[in-house]
């Protein structure tokens, strides 16, 4: 079976800040756009997109509902990043 999970658009950012990329993907024909690749003290990992609420605490509005499913968008997203 084909994946149903494409990357449909990496933006990469130039200069020295640690947001590297803001990365679109597609699942099953739904686009989920703002996840970024994010160069951490543990290296490059990719959050998910997120609102900050009138507390000011930072909350994502999309997560993936499995640990695999997180490692394999991470995989995905930062695959295409590289290339």
């Amino acid at each position: 079976m084909e994946n149903p999970i494409s990357v449909s658009r990496i933006y990469r950012l130039e200069g020295q800040s640690k947001l590297k990329a803001f990365a679109d993907i597609s699942v099953s024909g739904v686009v989920v756009k703002g996840l970024s690749v994010v160069d951490g003290s543990n290296g490059l990992f990719v959050s998910m997109p997120r609102h900050q609420g009138k507390d000011g605490k930072w909350r994502d509005t999309v997560y993936p509902s499995t640990k695999e499913l997180r490692e394999q968008l991470s995989q995905l997203v930062l695959s295409a990043y590289k290339q």
